[in-house]
């Protein structure tokens, strides 16, 4: 994943950016014990998000603390071990091992061996992650597989390379129920509206190596901001609908803030190019 799902900070209230946090420390945690110590070192915001819409809409989050990954020395409440955790934690890796994997196909001999590295790394974790998520495993690679081809082909279509890669994640959804089908279109669009993002902010640098980019595809080399936005503001629009149908119980507020706050501030960010500073910054209070 990416990194492009975050919370807009200043207008969280402070026991929804504590839920947040607990959230993400509490995926490290999940991931470390699951995985061990090589898979926390992929979480992301994304990921974050993730656990979050996975998360049983009545059940509550229970807390404890816990020493952090990222520093030993220092205890942080955390959410304990939970269906949902596991779930994201599990979908993490394999979304993880197969983006290494797409990274080393798109940068040659060179240009991928970090990544080649990294996926070295991740092996083991991934091969534990297959077996317990298989069906879900085996979806993104198909999609990755589809979306491989159409790039090959210099795909014209923005439509068709996004929801390609919109039903990667889709798939990322429990396919039960009422709830399962309003998860399943919220990741669609998050899916769709990721694709689009990724795809405008490699813009510049994809006509630089000569790769194939859908943006540059479908709207020219100089692309067009103005059809491009519309596009990924509608799915915007729809991942707003899908979640007030849904039930998330007290993470509602937080998934708001991310989807009509974030996302967009976001999404202006990568336009305006100011992202590159943008995604380095911490959303962690100065003093935590």
């Amino acid at each position: 994943m990416f990194g492009y799902v975050r919370p807009y900070r200043p207008e969280l209230k402070c026991k929804d950016f504590d839920l947040y946090r607990a959230t993400y420390c509490g995926l490290c945690r999940c991931l470390r014990r699951r995985y061990g110590l090589i898979a926390p070192l992929f979480l992301n915001f994304d990921f974050t998000f993730l656990a979050l819409v996975l998360w049983e809409a009545e059940g509550q989050a229970e807390f404890c603390r816990g020493r952090c990954h990222a520093n030993p020395l220092v205890k942080k409440t955390m959410c304990m071990d939970s269906p949902a955790l596991e779930l994201a934690a599990d979908e993490s890796v394999i979304l993880t091992w197969w983006k290494l994997r797409d990274s080393i196909k798109d940068d040659g001999l060179w240009g991928g061996m970090p990544a080649r590295l990294l996926a070295g790394l991740l092996r083991r974790s991934y091969k534990k992650a297959r077996v317990r998520r298989p069906g879900f495993d085996q979806s993104v690679k198909q999609c990755l597989e589809e979306l491989e081809t159409l790039e090959g082909e210099k795909c014209p279509s923005l439509d068709r390379t996004a929801d390609t890669f919109a039903r990667l994640l889709q798939s990322a959804a429990p396919n039960e129920g009422e709830q399962g089908r309003i998860l399943g279109q919220l990741l669609y669009h998050l899916g769709r509206w990721i694709y689009l993002a990724d795809a405008r902010d490699d813009l510049a640098e994809d006509l630089t190596a000569g790769r194939y980019n859908p943006v540059a595809a479908r709207y020219g080399p100089e692309g067009d901001e103005a059809a491009l936005a519309l596009t990924m503001d509608q799915s915007l629009g729809q991942m707003g609908a899908a979640l007030q149908l849904g039930e998330f119980g007290c993470r509602k507020v937080l998934l708001e803030n991310m989807i009509y706050l974030g996302l967009p501030l976001v999404q202006r960010a990568v336009f305006d190019g100011s992202w590159a500073q943008i995604k380095k910054q911490k959303i962690w209070r100065n003093d935590t």
